[in-house]
């Protein structure tokens, strides 16, 4: 008997018991589901030649954040695949051992080749996607819209119920601006998976891009006690129902909530997540007016520069540059800088100068020099998407755009910027800052 995988491809085992653990550890990894890696590793046990299950275990303790497990699996997946392992499944663990070793560029080339043949794959079709996914960390402009290409010109091969699919093609189309597309696609797969949380991720991020902030609390509010704390993406999807409360001007519950699910000692996320997600909402929270205790950017420093000591990744050094400069660490900022660019001028920074731009600009920011902000930040605005992460994500720099225009003294440059975010999408927020611009303003403040 041949078995096969959860879309119908076979899998070189004669265990049904390491074919069914090795279907439902995927799902959960696909899912980012507490468990997959228990069962992915009773896969292994099945059936200890089973270099899929190797390979996928190797995946699940990367995405856990745990390089020296996922390198030995991976490891022995390679070792396994090369003796009875079909033309799909090497190149399988080939993709999977190059991303696991940071070899991005090439394992993003060989996944686009490997899909040509094999488009249902999706273990290997998940690597492109998402908000860290290997397009997103290409260093490309455009990769809203390479998601959405990858995903439309293999759409044929899957299912309209195919849970997993419906996801990231949601996902895809509502960061690419189809929000309402998007939105039914993304709900349409959650709804056949609630237990699922990159769905419930992908329905946030829709509703965010919607304007919907309140639905997004909603939402949240009501799911999130269903997934375990263990969970990665926790901390994560708690951290888009605090940036719903910031949006309607709610300081306190997004504050509130950051300590319960967000702050380094309360998420179990992703080191990036956690990263990213403390200092990017209290970059926002003191931006915007708000006060934000001291300890917590102390926490947040810490953790950041204990985590990523070393240059070299875009999205977290930007948002290092974010943390550095709120903190008042000019000097350790301007050492990050000086070994940023040295990799930027030696052409091993995907991104290239945007990031280095966006730490000074966050460094002018930070120190009211409002009008050198804008000279940096302007030009770069086009660019930022390079850094990767999601327009939620990158708009920690819009709005410190925004705000660096209104506190020099270029309104009608903050007006227009605002004005096209609004016909994009309702926000409070916004609406708020376009009103302290009218002439009617009687204090000068942001009303915000």
């Amino acid at each position: 008997m041949v078995h096969v995988d959860s879309r119908g491809l076979p899998l070189s085992t004669a265990s049904r018991e390491a074919a069914a653990c090795y279907r439902s550890g995927v799902d959960l990894l696909l899912s980012a589901w507490p468990g997959a890696v228990d069962m992915l590793r009773r896969a292994t046990e099945a059936d200890p030649g089973f270099a899929l299950a190797h390979a996928a275990l190797g995946r699940a303790h990367a995405v856990r954040a745990e390089p020296i497990d996922a390198r030995r699996h991976v490891a022995r997946a390679i070792d396994l695949v090369a003796l009875n392992g079909s033309d799909r499944e090497r190149s399988h663990v080939e993709i999977l051992a190059l991303a696991i070793g940071g070899q991005g560029a090439l394992a993003l080339d060989r996944v686009l080749t490997h899909l040509e043949s094999w488009p249902r794959d999706i273990l290997i079709f998940g690597l492109p996607l998402g908000a860290f996914g290997l397009f997103a960390f290409s260093g490309m402009a455009d990769h809203d819209q390479a998601r959405v290409d990858l995903c439309e010109r293999h759409a044929a091969q899957f299912p309209e119920d195919d849970w997993w699919f419906l996801t990231y093609r949601g996902w895809s189309q509502a960061e690419n601006g189809a929000v309402a597309l998007g939105r039914a696609m993304a709900m349409k797969g959650f709804d056949l998976r609630r237990a699922n949380a990159n769905g419930a991720h992908a329905v946030s991020h829709a509703l965010f891009e919607e304007g919907a902030g309140s639905e997004a609390e909603d939402f949240i509010e009501a799911w999130l006690p269903g997934y375990d704390r263990a969970g990665v993406l926790h901390g994560h999807i708690a951290w888009h129902q605090a940036l719903a409360a910031l949006e309607r001007g709610d300081a306190e519950r997004a504050l509130s909530i950051y300590q319960r699910f967000v702050h380094p000692s309360a998420s179990s996320g992703l080191p990036i997540n956690i990263m990213t997600d403390t200092v990017s909402l209290l970059w926002r929270l003191k931006a915007y007016g708000h006060s934000v205790p001291g300890a917590l950017w102390e926490q947040a420093a810490l953790y950041a520069e204990e985590r990523f000591p070393t240059p070299g990744h875009a999205f977290i050094d930007v948002h290092l540059g974010l943390v550095q400069a709120a903190t008042g660490q000019a000097a350790e900022l301007s050492r990050r800088l000086d070994a940023i660019t040295r990799l930027v001028e030696a052409g091993t920074l995907a991104a290239g100068p945007v990031v280095p731009g966006l730490c000074k600009a966050a460094l002018a920011f930070a120190e009211e020099r409002y009008a050198a902000c804008v000279a940096i930040l302007e030009p770069l605005a086009a660019d930022v998407a390079r850094v990767g992460g999601s327009g939620a994500q990158r708009e920690v720099f819009e709005d410190t755009l925004v705000l660096a225009l209104i506190r020099s003294g270029e309104t009608a440059k903050a007006r227009t910027f605002l004005d096209a975010r609004l016909h994009r999408r309702p926000s409070p927020r916004d609406q708020a800052w376009k009103q302290s611009l009218s002439p009617d303003a009687q204090d000068g403040s942001l009303g915000y």
